[in-house]
């Protein structure tokens, strides 16, 4: 008879769940809408165009980059982090994900007790109780609540990889970026010490004629001063390569003293080629548009879970097991116990604690929304940006080429005229001065190229590709209107 009950009891409480189950109070979450470009204003948008690859960087042709890059990704402490980061949120799916399954726990041991009798009786026996039991306790998910705690969680998840990639994207690009710049300035360190062998020789040409009386004092002293201009430039320049390896070094999570770079010029790297596709995939292949959509995920469950808080809770308990006042007859039959349960609460007044939450929850995913259509703007702005500097750096640096030309078939021209007395020294201090300056915007021109090329990889997503991560079924199509929360 026992058992039969216990069997009814069992195949109730499971018939319950599975006809609670499955209530869901949505809102269903749909994509904001968010304009796409019909093309891009610096460039063609050609569909067959290829996409950056993983590695990007190998297009540039530097053994030395690629060895960076592979340190930088193994070692940086900000992708380590991130990977911690993804590490706390599975944790988080695993914890919100535990009520959807029933708890069990053991307990057991003895329990000592007194029994007091009436006046004229015995006037206590103390007994000893032997208990071993097993407590089950499960809350019916029916309004969803659970689920989309679970939910929120794993999109949360799914972000936190997002951040992941975001994170090393923005790592491996600022190593390259400074890299390039450790080049570029390695160069106008050559080009300013050239520029200051050039002047001295020069000075040392004055001074003759100063001695035998071709040239005056003011000469000298004109062409001393621009001769210590040039001195002067040399220490600003290398401080700057110094605080450039620095940088490097925490990208690459070494001591300073431990970087260093053996290639002395930006000038014989390879320039790659590197165009945009179509408008439309950007978004799949940004990563950083991928975490903001995955945290409105989130935050859109979040509200379900807000609004389940206002409905009835269903719990079910049961506890099982054995108890006796002897060992000897512990497991005997008459020492079963067990108990069923199930207990409905049903929040009346909670002085306005869900209303501000649900208004909270709902506040939030506004503010991402926001979030969400500004990530998308930014990626085919920072597209745009990037795709402007590539062309007009091209162009500046071809046309830096040519006035270096120039400049150095004038100051030449201008040193042979003077040395047979055609010119005057003015006009060799003019030319002078054009050639090393333009000697110098040269080298930050292609500085300015290179990290032009490297923003558009950035803005290109670096190759990333969606693998899937965030649930397609939690994405639906884009919504006409924000709707109704």
């Amino acid at each position: 008879m026992i058992a039969s009950l216990r069997r009814v009891a069992v195949v109730g409480a499971t018939t319950l769940i599975a006809a609670l189950g499955g209530c869901d109070l949505g809102p269903d979450y749909k994509r904001p809408d968010s304009p796409t470009p019909g093309g891009w204003r610096e460039g063609s948008s050609d569909p067959e165009a290829i996409w950056p690859s993983a590695d990007w960087w190998r297009g540039f042709g530097s053994a030395e980059l690629n060895e960076m890059m592979t340190v930088a990704q193994r070692a940086n402490a900000d992708i380590g982090a991130a990977i911690t980061r993804v590490k706390q949120a599975d944790a988080q799916v695993r914890i919100a994900g535990a009520p959807l399954l029933p708890s069990l726990t053991a307990s057991g041991g003895p329990s000592t007790q007194q029994a007091v009798f009436p006046i004229g009786a015995t006037p206590q026996v103390a007994y000893t109780t032997y208990t071993v039991q097993l407590n089950a306790s499960y809350e019916v998910d029916f309004w969803g609540k659970n689920r989309a705690a679970l939910a929120s969680a794993q999109a949360a998840a799914h972000a936190s990889r997002y951040d992941q990639e975001v994170v090393a994207l923005t790592v491996v690009s600022s190593v390259a970026n400074s890299y390039f710049q450790a080049l570029g300035l390695s160069d106008r360190l050559q080009v300013a010490r050239e520029n200051l062998a050039a002047a001295e020789n020069v000075l040392s040409l004055v001074q003759s004629q100063a001695r035998v009386g071709t040239a005056t004092d003011l000469s000298v002293a004109q062409q001393e001063a621009l001769v210590a201009n040039l001195r002067a430039a040399i220490p600003p320049l290398q401080q700057q390569y110094s605080q450039t390896l620095n940088a490097l070094a925490i990208l690459l999570n070494k001591p300073p003293i431990a970087v260093a770079i053996a290639a002395r010029s930006l000038a014989p790297l390879p320039v790659p080629e590197v165009a945009p596709g179509l408008p439309s995939e950007l978004l799949t292949r940004r990563p950083d548009v991928r975490q903001a959509e995955a945290q409105l995920i989130s935050a859109n469950a979040n509200i379900k879970v807000a609004r389940a808080a206002f409905f009835p809770s269903l719990s079910l308990t049961a506890a099982g097991g054995f108890q006796s006042l002897a060992l000897s007859s512990f497991l005997g039959p008459g020492g079963t116990i067990y108990t069923l349960a199930a207990a409905l609460t049903q929040p009346i007044f909670e002085g306005g604690r869900l209303h501000g939450q649900l208004a909270s929850s709902k506040g939030r995913y506004e503010e991402l929304v926001q979030s969400y259509q500004k990530a998308v703007i930014s990626a085919y702005s920072n597209v745009e940006d990037a795709l402007a500097a590539t062309k007009r750096t091209a162009e500046q640096q071809a046309s830096q080429q040519v006035a270096v030309a120039k400049a150095r078939r004038a100051y030449e021209l201008a040193q042979v005229q003077y040395r047979v007395g055609s010119t005057d020294l003015l006009t060799v201090l003019s030319t002078e001065t054009t050639l090393f300056s333009a000697n110098d915007q040269l080298a930050q021109a292609r500085i300015a190229r290179m990290q032009a090329l490297v923003s558009l990889f950035k803005a290109l997503g670096g190759g990333w590709q969606d693998g899937g991560n965030l649930n397609v079924a939690m994405v639906q199509a884009p919504a006409a209107g924000r709707g109704r929360r």
